[in-house]
């Protein structure tokens, strides 16, 4: 199965609202974050993606149509040119917001001391939790410390970095094979980008800032379990 759907856009932009448009319009399964805890094993590709050796992209996405958010949008210009006949999202946000939203977030995300607990003695015999402590301590060195050059919390460079992110992908993706897109702009852009009818729910509305941290907390207990 190949990527018919790449999203390029950073986490909180309104990825998790995507991917699950992206799925009711039959591009499931679709990557997200949530899918590399939920699979911990995966940290290999991503290891190998983090160090610029070759990754086994049909391997890592075999079951999955579209993919989006973070790990996979910071090698959307690779994933691109693995899936010549992909298309590419690039979902956007008011800068000052999304900094806000991140900074509140994804980048200080503290599953808590019970949680920190429980994986430390569940990695004496669980492989699923010791590949799941390597997703977290990868997260830190790909995104915040390679990514963002361990400069997130200057606000100023950072949102210039997502600045930068978008005019890069106008640059390197062409006009026809991307959409830029916001979540409020509803179905229609994209279903029209890809060539879909519009369905009769509303548009997805998922992950608010106020629920993330219930939300990315009952993940890692899950996986846990």
């Amino acid at each position: 199965m190949a990527l018919k759907v790449i999203g390029a856009g950073f986490g909180r932009t309104g990825t998790k609202s995507l991917q699950i448009a992206l799925e009711k319009l039959g591009f499931d399964n679709c990557y997200h974050m949530e899918a590399l805890f939920r699979n911990p094993s995966d940290v290999t590709h991503w290891e190998n993606a983090y160090l610029e050796k070759e990754t086994d992209w049909n391997s890592l996405f075999k079951n999955y149509k579209s993919a989006v958010d973070f790990p996979s949008s910071m090698y959307y210009k690779e994933l691109a040119d693995f899936y010549p006949d992909s298309k590419i999202i690039l979902t956007i946000r008011d800068p000052e917001k999304w900094y806000k939203s991140a900074y509140s977030t994804i980048f200080s995300f503290d599953p808590g001391p019970k949680i920190k607990l429980k994986m430390l003695f569940s990695m004496l015999f669980s492989s699923k939790a010791r590949n799941l402590f390597k997703v977290i301590k990868l997260n830190e060195k790909s995104i915040w410390g390679k990514y963002f050059e361990g400069k997130f919390e200057d606000k100023n460079y950072t949102i210039q970095k997502f600045k930068d992110h978008i005019e890069e992908v106008k640059k390197s993706i062409p006009k026809e094979r991307l959409l830029i897109f916001q979540p409020s702009d509803g179905w229609g852009p994209l279903c029209k980008f890809l060539e879909v009818e519009i369905p009769s729910d509303p548009f997805p509305n998922s992950n608010k800032r106020e629920n993330f941290n219930l939300w990315a907390r009952g993940i890692v207990s899950d996986v846990l379990k």
